[in-house]
C-alpha cells in the first residue's frame, strides 16, 4: 500500500505507521485496526452527533438497494473513466462518502487500482470492510479533514455525497480527477412523491460545481438515467 495516513489528533497530523495492529505517530497517537479490518480515526470533536453518520440499520438498507442495482448506471460511467486512467503501475482511489462500499465492490479487484474508502459512518464502514477486505476502508469526518498525506490519490469519487474542495484539492495528486455524482432533480420522484406529497424538484448540480470550481477545471458532465 502507497498511501500514508495521517493523524487526526488535533493539531498533530503525522503521519501513522503500521506497529501490530496499531497505527502510530511519532507523538505516539495510537490508533487499533478494528477486527474487521478498518480503521476509526474519528476524533471527538469531529463528530456531529453521538452516533455520527448512518446507522447500522440504514447501512443494510442502502445495500439492500444496492443489490437491487439502484447505482449500477453510475458505477458503469465512473468505472470507463477510471479504466481509462488506470495505469499498469497501482492507482491510488479514493471513495470519499463511500458508505457500505457498493461502488468500490462494483470495480472489484482492477487491475493496478489501489482502492480507499472513507466515510463517517462507523457501522456502514464495518459492513464495507467485512465484505471487501482488500479494500482500506477510515472511519473519519472528510468534512473537515481527510486523513491521508498530500498528493496520494490519482483518482477521487463522490457519489450522492458532499464534497471538500480544499481537501480534494490537498490529497489529489497533479493532473489527477474527481469524479463526481449527485442526483438529478428527478431522482427518486416517484418514492419522493409518495413520502412528500408533491414532486419537489431540486438539482445540487450548480451549488457542487461552484464549490470546487473554485480549485479545479470542470473537464465535462454528463447526465445518466436508469429505470427499474
Amino acid at each position: 500500500m502507497r498511501v500514508a495516513f495521517l493523524c487526526t489528533v488535533r493539531g498533530c497530523g503525522e503521519p501513522l505507521r503500521r506497529k501490530g495492529a496499531q497505527r502510530v505517530c511519532s507523538r505516539n497517537h495510537s490508533f487499533d485496526e478494528h477486527r474487521s479490518g478498518f480503521l476509526n480515526l474519528l476524533q471527538p470533536q469531529d463528530r456531529r452527533s453521538k452516533h455520527p453518520g448512518d446507522s447500522r440499520e440504514a447501512a443494510q438498507a442502502r445495500r439492500r438497494l444496492a443489490g437491487l442495482g439502484h447505482a449500477d448506471a453510475v458505477f458503469r460511467a465512473f468505472r470507463h473513466v477510471i479504466d481509462s486512467r488506470a495505469r499498469r503501475e497501482s492507482t491510488a482511489l479514493l471513495d470519499v462518502g463511500c458508505g457500505e462500499g457498493a461502488f468500490l465492490r462494483s470495480i472489484g479487484a482492477a487491475a493496478g487500482v489501489e482502492r480507499h474508502g472513507v466515510d463517517i459512518s462507523a457501522p456502514s464502514v464495518e459492513l464495507a470492510a467485512k465484505s471487501s477486505p482488500d479494500v482500506s476502508y477510515v472511519v473519519a469526518n472528510a468534512d473537515r479533514f481527510l486523513p491521508y498525506a498530500d498528493a496520494s490519490f490519482d483518482i477521487l469519487t463522490s457519489i450522492d455525497a458532499r464534497v471538500n474542495a480544499s481537501e480534494f484539492q490537498r490529497v489529489l495528486k497533479p493532473g489527477g480527477v474527481i469524479l463526481v455524482a449527485v442526483p438529478a432533480p428527478d431522482d427518486l420522484i416517484e418514492l419522493r412523491e409518495r413520502i412528500q406529497g408533491a414532486t419537489v424538484e431540486k438539482s445540487r448540480a450548480p451549488r457542487i460545481e461552484d464549490e470546487l470550481g473554485k480549485s479545479f477545471t470542470l473537464v465535462d458532465r454528463t447526465t445518466i438515467r436508469d429505470q427499474k
